[in-house]
This record gives structure tokens, sequence and C-alpha cells, in this order.
């Protein structure tokens, strides 16, 4: 077997599991609230903020890059970081006329940065949240699917759900932890997310969300969460592999070890 890798990123890097990026990406948060004197929601502010820009850090935290969280980004997190981004800057490269007009397909490797950690922080900020909620449920992509069988996935309440036909498949194998935990899995279908959140918001109330993204998409996903009032905790695919951005469809992982110490976290 080799790492799976990804258009842009790849949370495996060189090894066969994304166990290493997990505990970085920990590290580098932990880091970060140490060193300056920002809660989890005053850095989350500054990291969105941040991202969207092409370079951010100058803007919002001033010029003098020796000092500040500028210096933190530039001098810790990137270098850190990089190692799962090699991608990026090729891709962009070769980003078609269309895909330029895309912000999901264009985001830099800056920004891929500030999203990991974006994500990390989200995670925290509202996991409690999440897990008091009266109705828990997860979407899943359809790219973790097992490619060798036809999927028998179906309809739902809400969305595609797992019927169980492959033990090798992610979404069954996420599926089955989701469950253990109170957590309805469902296979993301719509297009139209801030349709879909409000509904379920509207029909159950509390409701918390888990989703299973890449990293773009995933921050983005938990923002329009956030937005709606729906607290959201997350797993970022191991690697992009999916038709979007590789023109043809593949398969994915993700790091299942994650996904339970996200729904034991305390």
């Amino acid at each position: 077997m080799e790492p799976l890798s990804g258009k842009t990123y790849s949370l495996c890097h060189d090894s066969l599991t994304s166990d290493r990026y997990f505990n970085t990406i920990k590290e580098l948060a932990d880091a970060c609230l140490q060193e300056y004197s920002f809660d989890e929601k005053e850095l989350l502010s500054r990291l969105r903020k941040a991202s969207r820009h092409k370079s951010p850090w100058r803007k919002l935290f001033g010029k003098d890059t020796a000092n500040g969280l500028n210096a933190f980004i530039e001098k810790i997190l990137t270098p850190s970081l990089s190692i799962y981004t090699r991608g990026v800057k090729g891709h962009l490269k070769h980003l078609s006329l269309m895909g330029r007009f895309d912000s999901t397909l264009r985001t830099t490797e800056t920004q891929y940065h500030l999203y990991m950690l974006e994500i990390e922080l989200v995670n925290r900020i509202y996991w409690e949240d999440f897990k008091g909620s009266a109705y828990k449920f997860a979407l899943l992509p359809h790219c973790l699917r097992e490619f060798r069988l036809k999927c028998q996935a179906g309809p739902g309440d809400i969305e595609h759900i797992c019927k169980g036909c492959a033990k090798e498949c992610y979404i069954h194998q996420g599926s089955r932890i989701l469950r253990a935990y109170g957590v309805k899995p469902y296979i993301s279908i719509t297009m139209d997310q801030e349709r879909l959140l409000k509904e379920v918001k509207e029909k159950h109330g509390r409701v918390g969300v888990l989703g299973i993204a890449c990293i773009p998409e995933l921050a983005r996903g938990m923002r329009l969460a956030i937005h709606l009032g729906i607290p959201p905790i997350g797993v970022p695919l191991d690697a992009n592999r999916c038709s979007r951005w590789m023109g043809t469809a593949h398969e994915s992982s993700f790091n299942l070890k994650k996904l339970k110490d996200l729904l034991l976290s305390e």
C-alpha cells in the first residue's frame, strides 16, 4: 500500500494513516493559544477573517512580521503544515479559466493551513453544544463509498443512508461508529446544504451536525452551520480525490480513530 494522495493536500503525507497530522494540528492549536492572549473564540474569529485574503496576516495582524500572530503563521504554522499541502501550487498553476471562478478550487496554500487550524478550533469550541443537542446527525461524502461494488445506499428521511453492503467501505465503517454514539449518519447528496440544515433544524429544534469533507468544504460547511445556529464538529478527508478536484472520481478515506476520539471528547 502507498500513502493516499490528493489533488492539493494529503494528510497521510508519507504514512498510511493521518494520525501524525492530527497530533500536529492539536499541538499547533495548543501552542498558538498558549503564546498569545486570545481565547479560542477570538482566535477563531481572527483566523476566519484572515483566510478570506491571499496574503492575510499582514493586513489583519500588522506589518511587523517579527511579532504577533502573523509571526506564528509564517514561522510555525506554515512550515509545520506545508508537507501536507504540496500539491496546491501545481494545482493553482494549471487551474482552468472556469476553475478560477470557483472559490473552493482556487484555495491557496495559506488558506489551507488556516482552515486546518480553524477546523481544530471549531471542534474544541462547539463540541459541548454538539454533545448536548437533542438530534445529532452526520453528513458523509459519497466519495467514501467502496468503488469496486455497486453502492446499495438509498433515500432516507433527509438524505441517503448506508445499507451496509460492504464492510471495507468507509461510509459503512463510519456509519457504524456514528450510530454507536447516537449520531444518525447520512450520505450527502443534496447540493443546497443551507436548505437542508434549515429543514433539519426546523424539524428537530436543538440540532448538532458532524461533517466529513475535504478541508475547504468542511471549513465552509462549519461556518454555514454556525451561522444557522447549529453547533458543528467534523473530520477532514485524508485527501481530496473526488471528480471535482481530479476530473474523475477516486476513492477517498478519513481517519476512523479521529472520529472515535472526537465523539469521545471530554
